[in-house]
């Protein structure tokens, strides 16, 4: 094998499957440092708004529901029904290109630092096993040591934790489909009352627990769409955990006595820290590979020990291959404004569809198979039904207004008010003079009023009599 070969044999295969194909079991050293003491603050900060939310409401409604079987959302407050699905589209269009343009500029930030796998897995069921098995060389020899009592408590003890805290998730994840209200009636009721449910909840926290128990760094390398576009989204420009290989190479062991520099080594003194503490088993210093998740242990793990060797920090670091590859630092370029621009436009457009979206969703048709009928001797009359849709958080009294020189609307039943985040229907008629009517179809306008504001205008038709457009005298028969 050649040095290229050697060099490079890392791609031919990811780093936890061994050569026969077998899983190599990854054991990361517990991180510590600068940039992982913020990691922590973004992360519990996450998982406290995603347990706490589901107990916020507003106005009686939880703050935030993703109910899919009643088509029903609710997004900070704001209700979404079928009718804004325009807005979803576009949404969900912006959020791909945004993605896009976020990773070809700042690679995978997003994995490392918001990612609920990578927030689950690193710090809730990571530190876990590291207070019941003790660091990584603990766990590895408890591993490869034959079963005995100690081994049996604490893998149990695991195990059953992970699962408790699997089921804990997935009932906080059924509270954004559900509603906290109904999932507390479920737990309070008991599985005999829904074994159905219950055993879903089992099912859906067996599967929960299988990924961070077995799955782990395998769900970012084989599962997530996300880490396997990376290849095609990066470029030379984009922004990634990178080791700075100008600097340090070549490698070799630290020696206090020696003068590197005047040895013609380089500042990597081959320590295997940013190995060791690597999540999912890679070697950072062969440059940008798909395994990656930026996480930033390998930057503190670095960091620490250039500190105890004398040696300047950011040997590995946030760099682009092109900064790296030219020996120049890091800047604000025009590429990175344009983009951030891009992005910034993006955020406002859906901003503003949000700002332009009514507060009611009215939609009115003639009664189906129903023609127009002779009010009396003067008057023509149709009849018509109206479909509200309530948006917001409160009841709205609706009324509907059409112009007195084109007719009058006489409502069935009492006043039409439409309950929150409900649909209301009303049935009515709108009567119009024979005089009026120059023919058998009518362009008529009607007003939605809601607390003395106009809330929506819908066109409809008038249908008269067919004789109408003949000029001949109406059949009242």
């Amino acid at each position: 094998m050649n040095e290229f070969d050697e060099n490079e044999s890392f791609r031919d295969r990811v780093s936890t499957i061994a050569e026969d194909g077998k899983r190599l079991w990854v054991y990361p050293k517990r991180p510590a440092g600068r940039l992982f003491k913020y990691r922590n603050l973004v992360a519990y900060l996450l998982l406290i708004i995603f347990f706490a939310t589901p107990f916020i409401k507003l106005n009686g409604d939880p703050v935030m529901l993703f109910d899919f079987l009643q088509r029903r959302f609710i997004i900070f407050g704001v209700v979404f029904f079928p009718q804004d699905f325009h807005i979803f589209v576009l949404s969900m269009i912006t959020f791909i290109v945004f993605v896009v343009l976020f990773t070809v500029i700042f690679g995978r930030l997003f994995c490392g630092w918001i990612c609920p796998q990578t927030i689950f897995m690193e710090f809730i069921f990571r530190q876990l096993e590291y207070l019941i098995e003790g660091n990584n060389s603990k766990q590895r020899k408890l591993d490869e040591r034959t079963m005995d009592f100690d081994k049996l408590w604490r893998k149990s003890l695991k195990h059953l934790v992970f699962y408790l805290i699997s089921l804990v998730t997935v009932y906080f994840f059924l509270a954004y489909v559900i509603g906290m209200d109904r999932v507390r009636g479920l737990i309070e009721s008991g599985p005999a009352a829904n074994w159905a449910g219950f055993v879903g909840m089992l099912i859906f926290a067996g599967v929960h627990y299988l990924v961070f128990a077995k799955l782990r760094e395998q769900v970012c390398i084989i599962v997530c769409p996300y880490g396997r576009l990376q290849g095609v989204l990066l470029d030379r420009n984009s922004i990634n955990v990178s080791y700075d290989y100008k600097r340090g190479e070549p490698r070799a062991k630290y020696n206090p006595l020696e003068n590197r520099h005047e040895a013609e080594k380089g500042d990597c003194i081959d320590c295997n820290s940013c190995v060791v503490v690597c999540p999912t088993g890679i070697d950072i210093r062969n440059g940008t590979q798909l395994e990656c998740i930026n996480c930033t242990a390998c930057i503190d793990a670095c960091d620490n020990v250039m500190e105890r060797v004398h040696k300047p920090k950011g040997l590995i670091r946030y760099a682009s291959e092109r900064s790296i590859a030219e020996g120049t630092k890091l800047k604000f370029n025009i590429r990175i404004l344009f983009y951030s621009v891009v992005l910034s436009g993006l955020l406002i457009l859906i901003g503003y569809l949000f700002s332009i979206r009514t507060d009611i969703e009215s939609t009115i048709l003639r009664m189906p198979g129903s023609m127009y009928q002779e009010y009396d001797s003067l008057h023509y009359s149709n009849i018509y039904t109206i479909q509200l849709i309530n948006k917001t958080r409160k009841d709205l009294p609706v009324e509907l207004l059409i112009d007195d020189a084109e007719g009058e609307i006489k409502m069935m039943g009492g006043p039409l008010i439409v309950s929150k985040g409900d649909v209301g229907k009303a049935t009515f008629l709108l009567v119009v003079e024979k005089s009026k009517l120059k023919s058998s179809m009518t362009g008529i306008e009607f007003k939605v009023m809601c607390e003395g504001r106009e809330m929506d205008e819908i066109e409809a038709t008038f249908v008269g009599p067919n004789t109408l457009d003949t000029g001949s005298e109406p059949d009242n028969d």
